[in-house]
């Protein structure tokens, strides 16, 4: 059925809850699960005529490999092949382009930001919905 499944995380107990069911899909599939976190560039809201701002992207994704690699931990002494992904990018931009990178069959995220303002500003499943280069699972995560 599916052999990579993405998952994205920013290492928050909601976001565990996506993760979890990722994990499991993945356990009955036998799958490769791609944990990932989106480490997008602190500035936002720059102007554009303030020139080259550019970000190392090593800076905006240091500690990310840690932090992924604490969840990564105990899905693998399960058995799941898991790797990480600290990506320097936005939420969804990231997902996206790691699924791309992995030839994922599945991207699975979180439901947050769908409801109240977030639905309307914009979020991260609603985004990944309409760029995904694959299927969808969103999970209901309140």
């Amino acid at each position: 059925m599916y052999e990579r499944i993405v998952v994205g995380t920013d290492c928050s107990e909601r976001s565990q809850q996506a993760v979890d069911q990722a994990a499991s899909l993945a356990l009955l599939c036998d799958a490769e699960l791609a944990l990932v976190q989106g480490c997008g560039s602190p500035i936002v809201g720059v102007p554009m005529f303030v020139g080259d701002l550019s970000v190392n992207p090593e800076l905006l994704t240091e500690g990310a490999e840690e932090r992924l690699e604490a969840i990564a931990a105990p899905l693998r002494s399960q058995g799941l092949r898991v790797t990480v992904h600290p990506v320097a990018e936005s939420g969804h931009a990231a997902l996206c382009k790691t699924a791309a990178d992995v030839d994922a069959d599945l991207i699975v995220v979180g439901n947050r930001g769908m409801t109240g303002a977030g639905r309307f500003l914009g979020s991260v499943p609603n985004a990944v919905t309409h760029q995904a280069p694959c299927s969808v699972l969103i999970v209901t995560t309140d």
